[in-house]
């Protein structure tokens, strides 16, 4: 004869169902019943002109009048975003390979190094020769631009 197929798990399972929907019922049924006690309904939180919480409606002559205009969408356009001058910094050439295309100036102030790439130089450079650049950010980090010999 073979074995039942009802196995303790599959009863416990199913008890635990059962009895989460027994809960549920009650949890509905309870509900129902403070609606019948309070027929005002959902109480509202209204929000006033300070952020703050109150159970009073706003005050409507308190309302701001917003111009669709005066909102501006997206990123402002370069010319209209306010550029502030880059001043030209100096600086002296720390390694440069020119079969590589590529080097590093070590400023005069800071003695940080600054990557420097073939397509950011004006004129021809050498090792130990004194630059101005300008710096531009890049993929991984400060790169020198615009660079001259002094």
């Amino acid at each position: 004869m073979a074995k039942s197929q009802v196995t303790f798990n599959k009863i416990e399972k199913e008890k635990k169902r059962l009895k989460k929907r027994e809960e549920k019922q009650k949890k509905k049924e309870a509900r129902k019943a403070e609606a019948k006690e309070n027929p005002k309904g959902i109480q509202f939180a209204y929000v006033d002109f300070n952020g703050n919480l109150t159970d009073t409606p706003p005050d409507p002559t308190m309302r701001l009048k917003v111009e669709a205009e005066s909102i501006e969408l997206g990123i402002p356009k370069k010319e209209d975003r306010e550029t502030e001058p880059i001043a030209a910094k100096e600086g002296k050439v720390s390694f440069f390979d020119h079969s590589k295309g590529f080097g590093f100036i070590l400023d005069s102030i800071n003695q940080e190094k600054y990557f420097v790439h073939v397509s950011g130089i004006l004129e021809p450079i050498e090792e130990n020769d004194k630059v101005t650049y300008e710096l531009e950010k890049g993929a991984k980090g400060m790169n020198a631009v615009k660079v001259k010999k002094i």
